[in-house]
């Protein structure tokens, strides 16, 4: 039987579910430097083999040899593109890792109760707004890092969708996962690295 495994690419490492508790394991690629404003994955791509069989063993130490029994249910930055997303489902996959993956932005894993809701958060190189329904981004908008006003960010939410726009209460989360948002703290309901953790140590993949 196949076995959903919860994986979090962060700003800086990738965290995988460890295979007895809901703990966290990282996995950092040796000889990798952040660089501002890229994520650290780019720099897979120019050691590829290199890296994907340092990910295998590390995914073999961590859940044993049978590893095409795995999914991987990668949650990715919010501010991930449409190129980025599809070199980490292929590098992922190629890896012989896993026998296949599925996508969700933090953003789409902050509330498992709230059909409607708002997420701010922050990766290496924006704040990302978006507004999620039925498990979905319906909606988002991106600010530079290095430039922006929590002013703005906050107005644009309250008009950010025609739903958002038009309903009396939609809900805010702020995703303090990497314990960066003291900016915006006091604007909606706030998520501790601990909260996150919790709510993706069981995900259904069918949501993704």
């Amino acid at each position: 039987m196949a076995r959903t495994i919860p994986m979090i690419i962060t700003n800086k490492n990738i965290l995988i579910k460890s295979k007895d508790s809901d703990e966290f394991i990282p996995f950092d690629m040796p000889g990798i430097e952040r660089v501002m404003n890229i994520p650290f994955y780019h720099q897979f791509a120019e050691r590829l083999a290199e890296s994907q069989v340092a990910f295998k063993n590390f995914v073999r130490e961590v859940y044993g040899k049978k590893l095409t029994k795995n999914i991987f249910a990668i949650i990715i930055p919010d501010d991930t593109s449409a190129l980025e997303s599809i070199f980490i489902n292929e590098f992922f996959v190629n890896s012989g890792a896993c026998k296949a993956v599925a996508q969700m932005t933090m953003g789409q894993a902050l509330s498992k109760n709230d059909q409607k809701y708002i997420s701010i958060s922050k990766s290496s190189r924006n704040i990302a707004l978006q507004y999620i329904n039925n498990n979905e981004v319906r909606a988002r908008m991106f600010y530079d890092l290095n430039d922006y006003s929590t002013d703005t960010i906050l107005r644009d939410a309250k008009r950010l969708h025609i739903d958002v726009e038009y309903e009396e209460e939609i809900p805010v989360f702020i995703n303090n996962f990497n314990m960066d948002m003291d900016d915006f703290l006091e604007f909606g309901t706030v998520i501790t690295p601990k909260m996150f953790m919790e709510k993706i140590a069981v995900i259904d993949v069918e949501k993704l």
